[in-house]
């Protein structure tokens, strides 16, 4: 599969682009604090296909945030992970969680006035 370079024009962009997309933070949001097989992940998302987690977990895998680990049973079994270098963008979740709790309800609302003009 090839992947198109993005060259970011900021920092910011670069960061962004490792952890951001529609599902990227959710799933490492569940994933950091437990493995988790993929139906369960699934599940713990709600409204994510099938083919976009897949998607979306190889992704993170190549950027070194997801360690997918594979075992040889039968049936097999899969089991996804936050790595370290995940763990280490903790503190910027933190953040945003908290910017999340003290604006949301702002952003909310200038969505709600836009989206009634």
């Amino acid at each position: 599969m090839a992947i198109t370079k993005y060259e970011p024009s900021c920092p910011i962009g670069g960061t962004l682009n490792v952890f951001a997309g529609r599902w990227k933070p959710e799933i490492l949001w569940h994933l950091k604090d437990e493995k988790m097989r993929f139906n369960q992940l699934q599940k713990s998302i709600g409204a994510v296909s099938q083919k976009m987690l897949t998607q979306q977990l190889r992704e993170l895998e190549r950027d070194g945030l997801v360690k997918r680990t594979q075992y040889p049973e039968i049936p097999p079994r899969v089991e996804y992970e936050c790595t370290d270098l995940a763990k280490s963008l903790e503190p910027i979740f933190e953040v945003l969680v908290q910017w999340h709790d003290k604006y949301g309800d702002e952003v909310r609302q200038a969505q709600q006035r836009y989206d009634n003009q």
